[in-house]
């Protein structure tokens, strides 16, 4: 996709995760901060700041899994030693306690099935999930262009599935 293309898919993307009845009921929201090549979620941020809700960005954590630190519209952020952006402080809270999880993805198939970028980070700190009969709490939300859609994958028995995937065609 070229710039312009990522742009517009990202803005329509924004608009149905603004707009998703989960985004509107929800107070505390843990959000990936992007990087290039991925959906730009700082639509979603500043309007969540706007509704007076909380957003965290994951941490990665030396133990393999995630926590999540609060952003604020002040906040200093710093790049991690994946390249990826982390806010270098503010309160901390664990996965248990988020309304909605907006998470990046490499590819994702029509189960809701995900592969992510390969560090297992999402699937430890979420696996409490694993054997849920229901989506309660966190409801996780992949967001992704549509041409990150494949046909199947297969999961491993550790993988969590999302509970959706928005995209700028679906």
């Amino acid at each position: 996709m070229s710039p312009d293309e990522r742009a517009n898919a990202s803005e329509k993307i924004a608009e149905k995760v603004i707009h998703s009845s989960w985004f509107q009921r929800s107070e505390t929201i843990a959000c990936y901060l992007p990087v290039p090549g991925e959906v730009d979620t700082w639509r979603v941020i500043a309007r969540a700041w706007r509704m007076k809700k909380r957003i965290f960005a994951p941490v990665a954590e030396k133990n393999g899994r995630l926590t999540f630190r609060e952003v604020k519209a002040d906040t200093v952020l710093y790049a991690n030693n994946f390249g990826l952006l982390e806010p270098r402080n503010g309160e901390t809270t664990i996965a248990r306690r988020l309304d909605v999880v907006i998470t990046p993805l490499v590819a994702f198939d029509s189960h809701n099935h995900r592969i992510g970028m390969g560090g297992g980070y999402f699937d430890r700190t979420f696996s409490f999930l694993l054997h849920r009969n229901t989506f309660l709490h966190p409801k996780l939300v992949g967001v992704a262009f549509a041409c990150q859609k494949v046909d199947e994958i297969s999961p491993n028995p550790w993988d969590i599935r999302l509970f959706s995937v928005l995209t700028e065609a679906t």
